[in-house]
């Protein structure tokens, strides 16, 4: 089975200097979104999962027609839940980023105060994924090196999601331990393109990453992160 993980492309996280939550995307991510719909054109995918966050539903809409597939809309693919800042003023979420950033290593896992915790975050996004891989067949048989089965070879599903749920997807299939900054570990940009494909080892099969945050599709212009 082959995933390829697309980031949204830029969203709108402040107006007039103040958070939006579940922000929708600027005239640069929509164009993002309509690059990436285009260079997926053509693409052979035998589903389309997305994030039911706003800035991901819109990502997908180009894509979704360029890959001729109905999007699902699927809740373990959402980012990992920010606290409630609607409306907060840019200066105090820049303060509350910087000093969680500077905090022991153990807090962490518990995510930024009134969010939601690391922990039960990656626990969200890799039982989703790993219920997806067992409803196709494709059981993970051993877990240090992650090595899996190999049914529904053929099958290749394309997710819409964000950069924290994209990481942690990614991290999970190739076996390496999580750490509560995975979005920081795998960089994505935004309308960025990454893939992960089977190899076959000892008569198993070990996750590969063939590409990592590729924005080729995008002119300088409109690459941002």
């Amino acid at each position: 089975m082959r995933f390829t993980f697309i980031r949204h492309g830029q969203p709108e996280w402040f107006t007039d200097g103040r958070a939006v939550d579940n922000p929708g995307l600027t005239t640069v991510g929509r164009r993002q979104a309509q690059l990436t719909g285009d260079r997926l054109r053509g693409t052979s995918a035998s589903r389309l999962l997305v994030s039911p966050l706003q800035r991901a539903l819109e990502t997908a809409g180009p894509i979704a027609t360029a890959l001729g597939i109905e999007p699902e809309v699927t809740p373990w693919l959402a980012e990992i839940s920010s606290p409630p800042w609607h409306g907060a003023p840019l200066d105090h979420v820049q303060r509350v980023f910087a000093e969680h950033r500077d905090k022991p290593i153990d807090d962490h896992w518990e995510g930024l105060p009134g969010g939601e915790a690391f922990h039960r975050f990656h626990r969200r996004v890799t039982h989703g994924l790993q219920d997806l891989l067992d409803a196709t067949g494709k059981v993970r048989v051993e877990e240090k090196p992650a090595l899996w089965t190999q049914d529904a070879a053929d099958a290749h599903v394309v997710c819409v999601a964000h950069g924290g749920t994209d990481a942690s997807a990614i991290g999970y299939l190739l076996g390496i331990e999580p750490v509560p900054w995975e979005w920081e570990r795998f960089i994505t940009f935004h309308s960025s393109v990454s893939e992960v494909i089977t190899t076959e080892i000892s008569g198993r099969h070990a996750y590969s990453l063939l590409r990592l945050s590729d924005v080729s599709h995008l002119p300088p212009g409109l690459q941002t992160r």
